[in-house]
């Protein structure tokens, strides 16, 4: 295998998923339970650091996780999920969740979550991933704000740590 990596593009590893809400994904008011929905969130995630990188990754934190508004039994949640930001052996990807009735055509933005995931190599140690090349100006956006996250992260982990 060569070890040489060429840079991908935010495209080329995004990932669209949709899922349909059954009653067992909900509680007895229909509402689906937020732990369902962040099983999405995070093998949606993974399957992103997955094509990026082409190796197994871990999920090595979960930045934010918002739930915005409720989705219920017999919707349609699609999870859209892309990278942010690609550090050594660290990628950053946001997951944005929407439900659609499949009645009335109506979507709601339900949630949304920024996870970190770490790439292994055969000997289950991070390893080097591809680069990222931005394209768009809301490629260029999510990278800054996605850097802004790290400083936070890592200083907020500096805090612990000197304790």
């Amino acid at each position: 295998m060569s070890t040489r990596m060429e840079p991908k593009t935010v495209r080329e590893s995004s990932v669209i998923v949709s899922y349909a809400v059954m009653p067992s994904d909900a509680n007895p008011a229909g509402i689906v339970h937020g732990g369902v929905i962040m099983k999405h969130i995070d093998n949606t995630g993974a399957m992103v650091a997955v094509r990026h990188s082409r190796h197994f990754c871990v999920t090595a934190s979960v930045d934010r996780l918002d739930f915005h508004n409720p989705g219920f039994i017999g919707e349609l949640l699609t999870f859209k999920s892309s990278l942010n930001l690609v550090g050594k052996s660290s990628m950053e990807i946001g997951v944005r969740v929407e439900a659609e009735n499949l009645l009335s055509a109506e979507v709601r933005h339900i949630a949304s979550a920024y996870l970190t995931y770490v790439c292994l190599g055969e000997n289950r140690k991070p390893m080097a991933v591809p680069e990222l090349l931005l394209e768009t100006e809301a490629d260029h956006r999510r990278n800054r704000e996605a850097i802004q996250r790290r400083r936070v992260r890592i200083q907020e982990k500096n805090n612990e740590a000197a304790k």
